[in-house]
């Protein structure tokens, strides 16, 4: 009776060990959005870049358990203006021509879900600086009071283009660049 008794327990044990540990969830990578905002002239412009792959982990027991890793298609951004686009691409600025991606890799993660601070190493032109980014988790519409297979993210912060060596036209384009990620994922 003991044993079964031990046996049940050690089973309801490791079944709450495997909700704790961190899930992996994949990105819905046509309903999420990265923007970026930035002063021209003195005028805000907001341009889009895609992302390449996302690779998210979240422990809900323990959110310092959660990590994650994300590439951006620097070469395929668009600046809002086609000759912005195409000076935010050249040497510049991002050289996509020899950088032609970046890369967020998550340090730590504190807060709560609705409230958290994603810090990491952001990698652009390949210069790699840490940055810390705003991050609140939602339920995505439509889905059940508590369920977490369908997600939303919502990372926001600000990085200094300067920093990374992308300073040029330093007398048209302000050095802070606004960044709002809005990324859609689903558990896998």
């Amino acid at each position: 009776m003991q044993r079964t008794l031990l046996a049940a327990v050690l089973a309801l044990l490791g079944a709450a060990a495997a909700l704790a540990a961190p899930q992996s969830y994949r990105l819905e990578p046509d309903a999420s959005t990265v923007q970026f905002t930035y002063q021209l002239n003195g005028q805000p412009m907001t341009g889009r870049m895609p992302v390449t792959r996302a690779d998210i982990e979240i422990d809900f027991a323990n959110l310092r358990n959660s990590t994650a890793q994300v590439t951006l298609n620097a070469a395929k951004a668009r600046a809002g203006l086609i000759f912005a686009t195409e000076a935010m691409r050249g040497a510049r600025v991002l050289d996509t021509k020899r950088h032609p991606e970046m890369r967020f890799v998550s340090t730590a993660v504190r807060g709560t879900p609705s409230a958290a601070q994603l810090a990491g190493q952001l990698t652009i032109r390949g210069v790699t600086r840490p940055v810390t980014l705003q991050a609140r988790l939602y339920r995505q519409r439509g889905t059940a009071p508590g369920a977490l297979d369908r997600l939303s993210i919502l990372l926001t912060g600000s990085v200094d283009r300067t920093a990374f060596g992308a300073s040029g036209f330093a007398d048209l384009v302000g050095p802070r660049i606004d960044i709002t990620i809005l990324a859609r994922i689903a558990r896998e």
